[in-house]
């Protein structure tokens, strides 16, 4: 596969920096070292309040949604839904992506709005439709929670709570999400038997006749570029993605393209959750996507055959990796 952290190794130096593997954070097989930002390095305690504070529903409007409603471990850290819901029901428009080894990623959310983990935590908190209140009353709340000040301490060695903090506690925990060790990872290891000839058939298609690495590269299996391959384009009101924050028309209904990994286990698909099964998804690209006036240049009819198109869901089938699983999700919280 190309490798597509060459262009993210060239920025990242102005970003971030390279921590060495912690003791208490293994890096999976398949994965490269996680890289902290500058302004808030990794640390065991930051990550334990970040893991309270992720799966806390008390930081929602009502006390029924935490970060953990839209993106559970038990959906592989999404929600297994086409689209969210937040508090008092209510529904949004698009699908929870997965958090995992979202500590590769660079900006987030389908339409790339935050620039950063952090940023992105802060979102969902003062959105109306999911947690439905403010960062001044979270903060308000948590000063009210004895328990959570000496978790700030040992995190921060301070406990003067604010909204950066808490977002900063909660990305950290974000990045120690990670899956590698999967059948393809240990295949391109040495191990020759770790697929199945089904998935080795498949990842030829994948690469060679298909070109699907051709935005989905590198060991997340993602360029993190945007694209527009159709999807919502034939609706008479499409949500129109990347171009409400960018301006530019040449992002109309354009969305970032997601990692594969774990990808048998985070359906349904695309940015509105329309694509219920892999195979659809495979069908969807076989056809060329949906013609409209801003359709990527790479999206045209592949002319899979039915065992192509097997074999290729086979092989994402292989991307099933370890890792996040061992995080548990809290029994009791502080009071």
């Amino acid at each position: 596969m190309r490798n597509s952290t060459k262009w993210l190794a060239a920025i990242a130096p102005a970003i971030f920096f390279v921590c060495a593997p912690a003791a208490d954070l293994r890096i999976p097989l398949g994965l490269p070292p996680v890289q902290w930002p500058k302004d808030n390095p990794y640390s065991r305690e930051k990550a334990e309040l970040g893991r309270f504070l992720y799966f806390d529903k008390r930081i929602s409007a009502d006390g029924t949604v935490s970060c953990a409603t839209c993106h559970h471990p038990d959906f592989a850290y999404t929600d297994g839904q086409a689209v969210s819901t937040g508090v008092k029901g209510q529904k949004g428009n698009r699908s929870a992506p997965t958090v995992i080894n979202r500590a590769y990623s660079l900006a987030q959310f389908w339409d790339g709005r935050a620039a950063s983990l952090e940023e992105q935590a802060k979102g969902p908190m003062a959105n109306p439709l999911e947690m439905g209140t403010t960062h001044e009353i979270i903060v308000t709340k948590m000063r009210k929670i004895p328990g959570y000040s000496p978790l700030f301490f040992a995190a921060f060695g301070t406990r003067n709570l604010d909204i950066d903090k808490v977002a900063q506690a909660i990305a950290t925990f974000e990045r120690t999400i990670l899956s590698g060790g999967s059948a393809f990872d240990r295949y391109k290891a040495g191990d020759k038997n770790a697929m199945t000839p089904a998935q080795v058939r498949g990842f030829d298609v994948f690469e060679n006749k298909a070109k699907c690495d051709s935005c989905h590269e590198g060991a997340n299996f993602t360029t993190n570029e945007y694209h527009n391959i159709g999807i919502g384009t034939d609706k008479s009101d499409p949500d129109v993605g990347r171009l409400k924050v960018t301006g530019d028309p040449k992002d109309w209904c354009v969305f970032k393209t997601p990692t594969l990994r774990d990808v048998a286990r985070t359906g349904p698909y695309m940015h509105d959750g329309s694509l219920k099964t892999l195979r659809a998804v495979v069908d969807y690209y076989d056809k060329g996507g949906t013609p409209n006036k801003n359709l990527d240049e790479k999206i045209k009819p592949l002319h899979l055959t039915d065992q192509d198109k097997d074999d290729v869901v086979e092989f994402l089938k292989a991307l099933n990796g370890t890792g996040w699983q061992k995080i548990q999700v809290p029994v009791k919280f502080p009071e």
